[in-house]
């Protein structure tokens, strides 16, 4: 009776603690790299392009290193593999072909986008220095700036389709520092990514929750 009844109690504990680690499994499935990651990659990707966009149709003369709707578009494709390796199974050493190949365009992918999104706050931050320097004057349908009304060879910015020379200043403007907070997040998140896969190919680095007295460890 002794046995039958430690056996069971034995058998009673596994089944309760397999069951709480389900149950915490389920709850942390959520914060899990690099779902999160993936979708603040996602959202922010798609905040840059639809911004970008609503700026080419302030003047279709803007160019397109104004307006960096690439950027994003470019991004949300890094979302987009960042999700496919979420739901790529996870096989230890990285026995599985496809994992590999996943991870390797997530993190390629990740490092292009920081970079992508650094030189998109080098941009913003020039024509937003530029742009708070302008001497704009209306010339029938478009409004035409310059750095210095007094130079005749200075170099000149010319925004068709622009009936108000002060609207389009203020809203460049504030379109510019727009575009550098966002993209200097993206950027953050792009890092955090590449961080994280690097680590985790090339030190020990684990994720999850310590189960039980066997100290599993779930791994990214």
């Amino acid at each position: 009776m002794g046995r039958k009844g430690s056996s069971e109690e034995r058998d009673g504990g596994k089944r309760r603690e397999d069951t709480s680690a389900a149950e915490d499994d389920h709850k942390c499935r959520v914060c899990r790299f690099p779902l999160l990651v993936a979708l603040s990659q996602l959202l922010l990707g798609v905040a840059v392009t639809v911004v970008a966009f609503l700026t080419l149709a302030i003047s279709p003369s803007l160019l397109a290193r104004e307006t960096p709707h690439w950027a994003g578009i470019f991004l949300c494709l890094v979302a987009i593999v960042g999700f496919i390796l979420y739901c790529v199974t996870y096989r230890p050493d990285e026995r599985s072909t496809v994992q590999f190949v996943v991870k390797l365009l997530y993190f390629t992918f990740s490092t292009i986008g920081l970079v992508i999104s650094v030189l998109v706050v080098a941009f913003a931050g020039y024509h937003h220095g530029q742009t708070s320097g302008f001497s704009c004057l209306n010339v029938a349908e478009a409004c035409v700036c310059t750095l210095d009304p007094r130079d005749p060879i200075a170099r000149t910015f010319t925004y068709e389709g622009v009936s108000d020379c002060q609207d389009i200043r203020e809203t460049l403007e504030v379109y510019h520092l727009l575009q550098i907070v966002l993209n200097l997040t993206q950027a953050f998140f792009c890092a955090v990514a590449s961080f994280i896969v690097w680590k985790h190919r090339y030190q020990v680095f684990f994720s999850g929750l310590q189960i039980g007295s066997l100290k599993r460890w779930n791994k990214v």
